[in-house]
């Protein structure tokens, strides 16, 4: 009887023309590949860079008028004073320069312009001003620590706004800073432009309210939200402010999107599309 060599292998070789490689990361077996994963986040920094530049270029433009706003003025442009014929004319009010000097004295040592003020000082742009102001500075100075740079020197709130935006490359590869510096100067500039009484964005968005059948949806991109502005709209929630409330309207925050997209025919890319808080639609209005 014949026994079977110790020394011959019992494996099977692969059949001829077969190529028994291993499967290629992010191909065949379905992962993503470092390289799809750094041109991810590559794109995502320029996004992010990109929407914070276009914040900080609104926020630039709008914080001036904010001031100008909050300096008041010595006559009131509605009421002129008649100068009588053959009277020497009266001394013109103070210019807008004259104005924003009065008013970075006040806020610096506390000096008020004499003279008569026929319009006081609004609260609301006050506090705006303010609030803009230590936002920016603290702002400035996180910046500056993250990327551990020396301590800025002081500035005015345009000129930190330029030190921060030539900053943004830099914050590319800290997610969380970019992040956090999109964020506050998008707030900022929210800020502003509610001060300045500018209106709230809103986008329509397709679909139909799933409560009235109406195309009545539309995104509100600064509360994250969509709402049904039809005014007869009444949802089945109990506990929705809408049954008892005219002025409430249904809305849908950002979990919900998922369930309303499904519920009104929405295209959910569509959706978070429309909802997103970008300052190019701010900066096209």
């Amino acid at each position: 009887m014949t026994t079977p060599n110790a020394s011959t292998p019992t494996t099977r070789e692969p059949a001829t023309g077969a190529r028994a490689t291993a499967p290629k990361p992010g191909r065949d077996s379905g992962a993503p590949s470092a390289t799809d994963t750094d041109t991810d986040t590559a794109r995502a920094a320029a996004a992010a860079i990109a929407d914070a530049t276009l914040w900080i270029e609104l926020l630039l433009r709008q914080f001036p008028e904010l001031l100008v706003e909050l300096a008041p003025s010595y006559r009131s442009p509605s009421a002129p004073r008649a100068t009588p014929s053959g009277a020497p004319s009266a001394p013109a009010g103070p210019t807008r320069a004259e104005r924003e000097e009065a008013l970075r004295a006040e806020q610096a040592h506390g000096l008020t312009p004499s003279g008569s003020r026929t319009s006081p000082v609004r609260l609301h742009i006050s506090d705006a001003v303010r609030d803009i102001t230590d936002g920016v500075i603290e702002l400035d100075e996180a910046v500056h620590d993250r990327l551990r740079l020396p301590r800025p020197r002081r500035e005015q709130v345009a000129g930190r706004l330029l030190r921060v935006a030539g900053l943004l490359d830099r914050a590319a590869g800290d997610d969380v800073l970019l992040e956090h510096i999109r964020d506050e100067v998008r707030r900022m500039a929210r800020r502003c432009t509610r001060a300045l009484g500018g209106a709230e964005p809103v986008v329509r968005v397709s679909g139909r309210c799933p409560w009235c059948d109406s195309v009545s949806l539309r995104a509100f991109p600064a509360r994250r939200a969509v709402l049904c502005v039809n005014p007869a709209c009444r949802c089945t929630d109990r506990a929705c402010d809408c049954r008892t409330d005219p002025a409430h309207r249904h809305a849908w925050s950002e979990g919900a999107w998922v369930r309303l997209a499904a519920a009104s025919g929405a295209d959910p890319a569509e959706l978070a599309a429309s909802a997103a808080d970008t300052a190019r639609r701010e900066g096209g209005r």
